[in-house]
Parts: structure tokens; C-alpha cells; sequence
């Protein structure tokens, strides 16, 4: 690919539900980017919040604040070249497309399973706590997640396989950096 299509940056916004497959498909395309040459960040939404959202509950005012904060560092690396990859279940739409309109270069990419199957994959324990009554507003759960309207990629990871999710927002990604 040519440099000068490089040096434009896009945000890949993966949202959905906790263990939908955000990390593990960011991941896989983190290494795939890169070994193309890419220069990326990679925001996943357990570090931000770990870090820079520390300070932050999970009301909605709260997870439209961590959102907020996520699209602003993303905006910076995007207008700085850079492909920027953000893992986070972003749950309300409303500040998914205010992020999307500052950004500008934003490809949202809705990681979906059902919840069934987020459930069986939970290795943080989060829906079983949940579930126990241990911990509340857990999305999916308790608290709702307003699926995309209109998504660029949608990878439905109960039934495609990691690779074939890659593939598809890969060659999305790789269509917006040759069209600009």
C-alpha cells in the first residue's frame, strides 16, 4: 500500500456486548496492521477505564464520560495518521455517534453474539456476578446496550470464525484508506 494512504488515520470503533469478541478480534488485527506497516493504537476499553477513567462508576452519565474520553484520545491519534483501534462495549448509541461525528474517519464495527454466548465465554466472571446479584449495572444485563443502527462491519462471532471477522473489517478499514 502506498505511503501517502498510510498517513490518514481512521478510529475502528468495536463495540458490543463483554466477551462479544472486542479484545481477541483487536488483537488479531493489531498484529495483522502492523506487519502491513501500519502505524496504531489500540484502545481497549478495560485499560482506559483501569487508567484514565479510574475515577468513573458505571451510570450512564459515567459510561458516556469514559466513551467521551476514549473518542477524544482516538481523535488525537486519527488526526495524527494513525489507525486507532478501540475495544470497548460503548453501550449507548447516542455517544457512539458523537464520537463518530468528531472523529470524522470512524468505522464502527459491532462485535455481536448473543448473550447466551457471552455468558458461556465470561472468563472475567462478570455476568455470573451479575446474575448472583453480586455487582449491578452490567450491560447486557441490567443496564441496556442500544445495538448500532447501521454499522459498517457487523462480525457475529457465535458463528464466523475469528479470521473470517478479521478479514471482513480489514478489507472495510482497507477500502475507507484507498478511497481518501
Amino acid at each position: 500500500m502506498p505511503d501517502s494512504t498510510r498517513s490518514r488515520g481512521w478510529t475502528v470503533w468495536l463495540t458490543g456486548l463483554s466477551s462479544a469478541g472486542k479484545t481477541t478480534i483487536s488483537q488479531a488485527l493489531s498484529d495483522v496492521l502492523r506487519g502491513r506497516g501500519y502505524e496504531l493504537e489500540w484502545l481497549d476499553g478495560d485499560a482506559v477505564r483501569h487508567h484514565i477513567s479510574k475515577d468513573l462508576g458505571f451510570s450512564k452519565e459515567d459510561r458516556d464520560e469514559n466513551i467521551r474520553r476514549i473518542g477524544a484520545l482516538a481523535e488525537q491519534f486519527t488526526r495524527a495518521g494513525k489507525i486507532v483501534l478501540v475495544s470497548a462495549i460503548s453501550p449507548y448509541r447516542a455517544v457512539r455517534d458523537e464520537v463518530r461525528q468528531r472523529i470524522g474517519n470512524f468505522l464502527e464495527v459491532w462485535v455481536h453474539a448473543p448473550l447466551e454466548v457471552c455468558e458461556q465465554r465470561d472468563r472475567k466472571g462478570i455476568y455470573r456476578r451479575a446474575r448472583a446479584g453480586e455487582i449491578q449495572h452490567v450491560t447486557g444485563v441490567d443496564d441496556p446496550y442500544e445495538n448500532p443502527l447501521a454499522p459498517e462491519v457487523e462480525c457475529r462471532t457465535d458463528c464466523e470464525t475469528l479470521d473470517q471477522s478479521v478479514i471482513k473489517v480489514l478489507e472495510a478499514l482497507e477500502r475507507r484508506l484507498l478511497q481518501r
